[in-house]
């Protein structure tokens, strides 16, 4: 039975791993070696991956394609996912194709606040607090003076600070919610030393305000953190033309268009196919926001609540036809950087951006938007002509072929074999066996 550990952190890469593989391993061999074939070659390189977050042991590779022929604000580009579902990559290299000849993709950011909030707890008379408030304003700002000076340089900083109550929803419960513009940067190291800051001296004033003195009721500070929830920091991509253009060889434009516009209204719906349609968009999304060093968790986490900002969930894209002109467009709240984190330290990040032509924030906004919208194109066109899984089986085929160790001539013939037949993994592995006898 395994026992606790400490020092575990303070232990050598080699020390750790040697831990693990006894005391959950059986001392296997072939683990270690696993994880060592996973170090890069060069030293250097690797002490930098290992320096990433703490208790490293190896690197988790993941694909990394990229999907060409994206016309976004008539500017083509090819875009970088990392991702491994199998199906993603082709899918949004389809998309872009589609809508390349079809005037490409048009996108535009709507606005770029981020927000934190210091949340404290006030059992109090409202007024004094709202009063102090008002006093304390002034001097809660210039206590950022040192924090921002570099920030405001460049043109951001802290925008305002208002007081909120909300001892209605949580008795005693109220905030201080700050609202910052950081530019490049997602800013969530800005965000929460200001926050914090902002707590500090909050709390600090608040002892010498007469009234909060005289009745002993003092605020304090619950805790200080910057939101994923970022509504005013928005996006907005779209496609769009003629019902006509939009015919393929199997189904006429108005036929398509009324299909996919139905489908997009069914995920508007109906909560548990919006969760399943706005996965889709995430697939694209998230993979360029791993390429690009960027917080896909944080990116999630708002996205999904932006997707409930009504009250219940629901798409995140819309489709209409109007005049005979079909339109597709998706808002996402994206609050993303292009400097600092990983964005120049990791080299792979280093070439997705150089890729992309070195876009700025409110550039890799749009871009991602792009990724999301496209991935939901793609998956929505399948759904209403084909089904969705004849092209993710086809390419799931090779990862079974994989997991079946087959050889390049009994890939190439399965290719062949099942470009007609349908494909599960019982079937693959049966038309294997069969190759092998």
């Amino acid at each position: 039975m395994a026992v606790p550990i400490s020092g575990f952190s303070k232990k050598t890469k080699q020390q750790k791993i040697d831990w693990l593989t006894s005391t959950y391993l059986a001392n296997d061999p072939t683990a270690s070696l696993t994880l060592q074939k996973y170090w890069n070659s060069d030293a250097q390189l690797q002490k930098l991956h290992d320096d990433f977050i703490e208790n490293t042991i190896s690197n988790y590779y993941l694909p990394l394609g990229v999907a060409p022929n994206f016309l976004i604000n008539g500017e083509l580009l090819t875009i970088p996912m990392v991702i491994e579902e199998s199906s993603v990559v082709a899918a949004a290299s389809n998309a872009a194709k589609f809508w390349l000849e079809r005037g490409g993709f048009k996108a535009e950011v709507i606005s770029t606040q981020k927000n934190g909030q210091v949340h404290f707890n006030f059992f109090g008379k409202e007024g004094d607090i709202t009063s102090f408030f008002t006093e304390i304003k002034p001097t809660l700002i210039e206590s950022l003076a040192t924090l921002q000076k570099s920030m405001q340089k460049r043109g951001g900083g802290l925008l305002d600070i208002t007081l909120i109550n909300s001892s209605e929803a949580l008795e005693g419960y109220y905030q201080l919610h700050c609202t910052f513009e950081t530019l490049d940067a997602m800013g969530a190291n800005f965000i929460n030393s200001c926050l914090e800051q902002l707590a500090k001296t909050f709390e600090a004033e608040a002892h010498k305000y007469t009234p909060f003195i005289t009745a002993n009721q003092f605020p304090e500070i619950a805790l200080s953190i910057l939101s994923n929830y970022v509504p005013e920091c928005l996006v907005r991509a779209h496609v769009s033309c003629p019902v006509a253009d939009l015919a393929t060889n199997n189904i006429d434009g108005a036929t398509f268009a009324k299909k996919f516009v139905r489908a997009v209204n069914i995920a508007k719906t109906e909560p548990r196919r919006a969760v399943t349609h706005n996965k889709g968009i995430m697939n694209g999304v998230d993979a360029v926001i791993l390429a690009t060093g960027n917080d896909f968790r944080a990116v999630e986490a708002g996205v999904h609540a932006y997707a409930a900002k009504e009250g219940r969930y629901t798409s995140l894209t819309d489709a209409r036809i109007e005049n005979d002109i079909f339109t597709f467009s998706i808002e996402l709240p994206l609050a993303l950087g292009t400097v600092g984190g990983l964005t120049t330290l990791h080299p792979l990040v280093k070439f997705a951006f150089s890729l992309l032509q070195k876009p700025n924030a409110q550039q890799l906004m749009k871009i991602v938007a792009v990724a999301g919208l496209a991935q939901n194109f793609a998956a929505l066109r399948s759904l209403v002509t084909t089904g969705i899984q004849k092209g993710h089986m086809k390419m799931h085929l090779m990862n079974i072929l994989n997991q079946l160790e087959a050889t390049t001539s009994e890939k190439e013939k399965a290719v062949i074999y099942f470009t007609t037949n349908p494909i599960s993994h019982s079937s693959v592995v049966s038309f294997i066996d069969t190759l092998r006898a």
